[in-house]
């Protein structure tokens, strides 16, 4: 799972003791070395703060125009306000064995509606997260709000919960979807 070089994932939060301005000078350093890893873990502990909303999304531009190439699949391409809960809901939930599945969430659009912004499918399956949601995307097994309203992989709160047993993943699925509404986020799917 660890390979020598990589980034702590993002649940570890790996600069959590770090003082503000710390951060700042974190994130102004891996901008400056085009670091997008050390950039996202910066950005996502502002994130778990409760950051504002517009200094993240900022912060997430400069990163995107200045590390593109190397900012892990994990963090986000857009503000959502109800990330930090999901990220404590999913770790809520942990798998018996290793296997050939995984549990991935969707960021759905609901601009276009009074009640709430963004929400979330969650599935499971036996394809890498980002390569079902292109399943999704062109139709194949498609779940209607990810065609319509997908917008990328929440990689982040549910990496744990990859590669596990199909018995587990099942499981996981329905209890997650039902712990995320629980939270307060609009949830689909969850079969």
């Amino acid at each position: 799972m660890d390979t020598p070089g990589a980034t702590p994932p993002p649940t570890e939060r790996p600069l959590r003791s770090a003082a503000r301005s710390e951060l700042a000078a974190r994130f102004e350093d891996a901008l400056a070395n085009a670091d997008g890893a050390a950039g996202a873990h910066c950005i996502h502990e502002f994130w778990m703060r409760g950051e504002m909303s517009v200094n993240i999304e900022r912060a997430l531009e400069q990163l995107w125009h200045c590390a593109a190439a190397s900012i892990p699949e994990w963090l986000p391409m857009r503000y959502v306000d109800w990330l930090p809960r999901a990220y404590e809901v999913a770790l809520g939930f942990r798998a018996a064995a290793r296997g050939r599945s995984n549990i991935y969430l969707v960021l759905l659009d609901y601009r276009d509606r009074l009640r709430c912004s963004y929400g979330v499918y969650v599935g499971m399956s036996r394809y890498p997260p980002a390569e079902r949601f292109d399943q999704h995307k062109a139709g194949i097994r498609a779940a209607g709000s990810v065609l319509k309203r997908g917008l990328e992989v929440l990689t982040g709160p549910t990496l744990h919960l990859q590669w596990i047993r199909r018995g587990d993943a099942e499981r996981i699925e329905i209890e997650l979807a039902q712990a995320l509404a629980e939270a307060g986020l609009m949830v689909k799917g969850g079969h």
